[in-house]
């Protein structure tokens, strides 16, 4: 790493922090990400990045869990209100928060993609004194809302490499698509940007996480067993009636969606691996003495691998439409996010492995994670560069937490920052070298 390398990293890290704060103050959940996006769009553009936005990096057919009108029209008036710049607003109108931004090197060589998230979970925040971001006043100011999973970071760590690719263009090579995902949690964004082409042209796919159980200065140079899975929404529609004069009147939607919670977490687990379903909320009915005309269910499976998680939705999908069938009752399953399995490159965590050890900020690189991951839809990415005969991985950075991911005191080590950043920079400081020996 040369000086001019050097300066760089050490003009970026107070930056990325100020990125990072800002951002976690004015959290935005997924397909909301009004305010995030054009900042990113910003920043971008001043750097002399090419910028495809909205529709033109997220296909409608595929957007899944997408808010109502209402819901994404008060964020975007939130997001203006909050400073956004309106300049951007008719691209991201409607949830269309993607940005991609595109910069070629002075020098020929492969497109290099690097996915970074920017989505915020629906949780209130911690107002305990001795929350960090309370203490430094960067907690969330909106109520429900909350970076409690690092995509804070991701963004942050995505506007200094494009910072350094910008002020690094005489030194590099290839071409670099940085890509700003919107609504990752639920697992709702990225098969919407495959879609739409985003990674057709891709060589090499980089993305990554912070924290993750994993200890600050260890760095996992690739992933390779997240979890496939489905996330669906359920709604059982019966008749309401009175619940002491006419009970019979009454088709009860509770007793149906009862019936379905009950045997949905009975299905017989795959033989072939892991295999996971759970009813995460169960809502119903109006008061003590109505017959319950509806139930709404949140559900999700999961398998350690798309074929084991297949199984899981068609068992669950035969035990709804039973229970339904036992109340006579009509039912409408929404599927609202979805992810397949992955496996990270060989050839590119190997590399990975061996330039970050030139990093002295990186304590150790594993190769592997040492315990069992969750879903991400950045598979979707992953698989469909390697399909196409590229190569791909997930890091994950790791860092001390506050408290574990999702939840309301959640905090990094922010200097996370730094080593994400500089294992980033080494990464790409070989990639022509790297590319070359294929």
């Amino acid at each position: 790493m040369d000086s001019q390398q050097t300066r760089s990293i050490d003009e970026l890290i107070p930056l990325m922090t100020c990125w990072r704060r800002d951002l976690h103050k004015y959290a935005e959940p997924g397909w909301l990400e009004f305010r995030t996006a054009s900042i990113v769009a910003d920043e971008l553009e001043t750097l002399g990045f090419e910028l495809q936005l909205g529709k033109e990096v997220l296909d409608e057919q595929s957007r899944m869990g997408v808010p109502s009108d209402k819901i994404l029209a008060m964020h975007e008036q939130r997001a203006i209100d909050e400073g956004a710049n309106r300049k951007w607003m008719d691209y991201f109108t409607g949830g269309y928060t993607g940005v991609v931004g595109t910069i070629r090197m002075n020098k020929p060589g492969p497109t290099v993609g690097i996915r970074f998230d920017m989505d915020a979970l629906h949780i209130n925040e911690s107002a305990d004194i001795n929350h960090v971001p309370m203490k430094k006043n960067f907690a969330s100011i909106h109520k429900g809302e909350m970076h409690a999973c690092g995509h804070d970071a991701h963004t942050s760590i995505g506007l200094a490499i494009a910072n350094f690719l910008a002020k690094n263009r005489d030194h590099l090579v290839g071409t670099y698509k940085l890509i700003f995902q919107p609504a990752e949690e639920g697992v709702r964004g990225a098969k919407s940007m495959v879609a739409a082409g985003v990674v057709d042209d891709v060589d090499i796919f980089l993305t990554s996480h912070v924290g993750i159980n994993v200890d600050l200065g260890t760095v996992v140079s690739g992933i390779d067993n997240f979890l496939a899975t489905t996330k669906f929404n359920v709604v059982f529609e019966g008749k309401a009636s009175h619940a002491g004069g006419s009970p019979e009147e009454g088709k009860n939607a509770l007793l149906a969606a009862a019936s379905a919670v009950l045997n949905l977490h009975s299905i017989p687990r795959s033989g072939k691996g892991q295999s996971q379903i759970n009813v995460g909320k169960l809502s119903s009915g109006y008061d003590r003495n109505i017959i319950p005309a509806f139930a709404e269910m949140l559900v999700e499976t999961r398998g350690e691998t798309t074929e084991i998680n297949t199984y899981m939705v068609a068992k669950a999908m035969n035990i709804i439409k039973g229970a339904a069938q036992m109340y006579g009752i009509d039912y409408k399953v929404d599927i609202v996010g979805e992810a397949n399995t992955s496996q990270s490159s060989k050839r590119l965590k190997n590399y990975i492995q061996n330039a970050l050890d030139n990093v002295p900020i990186v304590d150790e690189v594993l190769n592997s994670a040492p315990f069992p991951i969750g879903s991400e839809d950045a598979t979707y990415m992953m698989n469909h560069v390697i399909e196409n005969g590229g190569l791909s991985t997930y890091m994950i950075f790791g860092t001390e937490l506050a408290a574990g991911h999702h939840h309301e005191r959640f905090d990094i080590d922010e200097k996370v920052l730094e080593i994400a950043l500089s294992s980033y920079i080494e990464i790409i400081g070989g990639i022509a070298k790297f590319h070359a020996e294929k």
